[in-house]
């Protein structure tokens, strides 16, 4: 505001406006799903050539069963997956997790968050759902010498909803977290205050300029512009992309591990979906997402395969899977022996829901079809790789899970695959990990397989992975390795 040099904006705002009725739009959320879907048609129609990533704040206090699907939920899957125009035209749909309104929760902060669940649509699959953390913990007005902050800095919002106490088998909710401010409290109440808010922009310029915003609201509109820069800096970047790289690049502050990983011991793999379920995969960093640094590198897979297909009269079977052969610096990895290094990997796919049977508990009758990833293992050969992946695929078919688990993911392979956003941290020797250049994609049950009378088996889906090596503790190029091969393309193995 008070710099002279001109400000560059590589994206544009445009708005759409739900307005009140008689009523207040309450009762059949069916209608909800109505309007988000004519809220969306709105600007394709005025301009359909202009790339956009949408963002909702407006979210329902009803209607909210620990992550099953709702028919507004449903609505929203449909318009980013858009099943309604054969897939031709994927959107991004960023949507807030809603918030913890009553003052009187905040005294009982962080169990508050715990119990107050996701907003409807929040549970929807494909959107990116934001959650809210805050680093305002210095309170300045003159007359509040008496309060506190409720949340640390770095700590998880007061106002923030977590997916905490939902049946375990539907995605973890919200997907990041985003500056949503703090509250201060006293030692009787607890009440939000602007020195703990966001600045922005009034509504009514003339009457006023600036003005103050919090919670998941004012989350959701910073995640939007972080979605909207990348969009914009990468423009052949899918939608999926987008979602896997502000996942693909959020870390979880110092506040959060404190308050929802154990102190005493070593964090087993229930405690990281303790700490998803409730901060997300973290705060996103818009540098770490748009650049590769010396010692740490990422790549980006943008591709489609076929789940399933039919022959004949038979049932349907799966078919394609995809073996990436990654770019690894292998000397200097092998170079760097046991020093520990971090490979991360982020899938992001869009579902098409079925949400006729969203009543029930099974979730593979919801969404269309899933994808897996996995990461050949060090002593592992590549046939030995392709058969686990074969076996893995085949025991989620049946309903049972391989007994044999890597310890060395964060998440694990029992945890990370919910949803259609799956994102998993591997941390191990740089000698290990050099060994581990493969990693395999492939599908998973779903209706398109399971109700073959629809007739969607023959179907594509597009996928984004995002892979990351990171050695940011040590002093060694990774980088330019790789760079010098960008030439190169890397195989990939149906």
């Amino acid at each position: 505001l008070i710099a002279n040099s001109p400000i560059h904006i590589g994206h544009r705002l445009e708005s759409v406006k739900l307005l009140r009725g008689q009523g207040d739009n309450v009762g059949d959320s069916r209608h909800h799903g109505y309007l988000t879907s004519e809220a969306v048609a709105r600007p394709e129609i005025t301009a359909p050539d202009r790339k956009r990533v949408f963002e909702m704040a407006v979210t329902a206090r009803d209607n909210r069963d620990r992550g099953q699907p709702s028919a507004w939920s449903a609505a929203v899957d449909k318009l980013t997956s858009d099943a309604d125009a054969e897939n031709a035209n994927p959107r991004l749909l960023l949507i807030s997790g809603g918030n913890i309104e009553d003052s009187r929760a905040w005294m009982d902060y962080p169990a508050s968050n715990t119990t107050d669940l996701i907003h409807d649509p929040g549970q929807a699959w494909n959107a990116l759902t934001i959650g809210a953390f805050t680093d305002l913990s210095d309170i300045s007005e003159p007359d509040m010498e008496a309060y506190r902050a409720v949340a640390p800095k770095g700590g998880l919002s007061p106002f923030s909803t977590t997916s905490s106490t939902w049946q375990p088998h539907w995605p973890m909710k919200p997907d990041v977290v985003f500056e949503g401010g703090n509250a201060a409290k006293d030692a009787l109440m607890a009440l939000p205050t602007p020195s703990l808010s966001l600045l922005t922009t009034h509504r009514l310029p003339n009457e006023r300029l600036f003005t103050t915003a919090n919670a998941t609201s004012a989350a959701t509109a910073l995640a939007a512009r972080m979605a909207a820069e990348l969009m914009s800096e990468y423009p052949t970047l899918w939608p999926e992309s987008i979602r896997a790289l502000m996942v693909h690049s959020a870390e979880w502050t110092t506040a959060m591990r404190e308050a929802f990983l154990p102190a005493h011991r070593q964090p087993l793999k229930g405690d990281y979906v303790h700490l998803i379920r409730h901060c997300g995969f973290g705060v996103p960093d818009l540098a770490r997402a748009m650049r590769s640094a010396a010692n740490s590198l990422a790549m980006i897979v943008q591709e489609q395969l076929h789940p399933f297909t039919r022959e004949g009269s038979d049932s349907p079977k799966t078919r394609d899977m995809h073996l990436h052969r990654l770019p690894w610096p292998l000397l200097e990895l092998e170079e760097l022996g046991e020093e520990e290094v971090e490979m991360r990997v982020t899938l992001s796919y869009f579902i098409e829901p079925n949400p006729s049977v969203r009543g029930v508990k099974s979730r593979y009758r919801y969404e269309s079809h899933g994808l897996r990833f996995d990461v050949k293992r060090a002593a592992e050969s590549a046939d030995d790789f392709r058969a686990r992946i074969n076996a893995a695929a085949r025991d989620e078919e049946e309903g049972t899970q391989s007994k044999t688990e890597d310890p060395n993911w964060v998440v694990g392979t029992k945890n990370r695959h919910k949803g259609s956003l799956h994102s998993d941290i591997w941390r191990g020797s740089a000698a290990d990990l050099a060994s581990r250049g493969v990693i395999g994609v492939y599908p998973a049950l779903g209706w398109w397989k399971t109700r073959p009378a629809l007739e969607r088996y023959n179907k594509a889906t597009r996928y984004s992975l995002v892979v990351s090596i990171d050695a940011r503790q040590l002093d060694v190029d990774l980088y330019t390795p790789v760079a010098n091969q960008i030439g190169i393309p890397v195989e990939i193995e149906e």
